[in-house]
């Protein structure tokens, strides 16, 4: 069965964001004083083939510790969920 992993990858809270504050600056600069704070992420799609939907997260979870994340600097959430063609 194929399944869809959706992996966000944001900067660990206590690290600066360098292109975040940039973004910040520049809509503070727009007027728009209501933000209060920018991070600036990855968002990663993986279809997987697995036998079922843990197996299918494990996958993922396996991926973005190895592959897709910089654990000194990063962290990361799946949303696992079956795979649907979107026309």
């Amino acid at each position: 069965m194929k399944y869809t992993a959706r992996i966000n990858i944001m900067p660990l809270n206590n690290l600066l964001d360098p292109q975040g504050k940039a973004v910040k600056q520049t809509l503070q600069s727009l007027k728009y004083s209501e933000i209060s704070d920018v991070r600036i992420g990855k968002h990663i799609k993986l279809i997987i083939d697995a036998s079922d939907e843990q197996s299918a997260k494990q996958i993922a979870e396996e991926i973005s510790r190895k592959v897709l994340t910089n654990p000194v600097m990063e962290y990361f959430k799946i949303n696992v969920c079956k795979f649907e063609v979107v026309e």
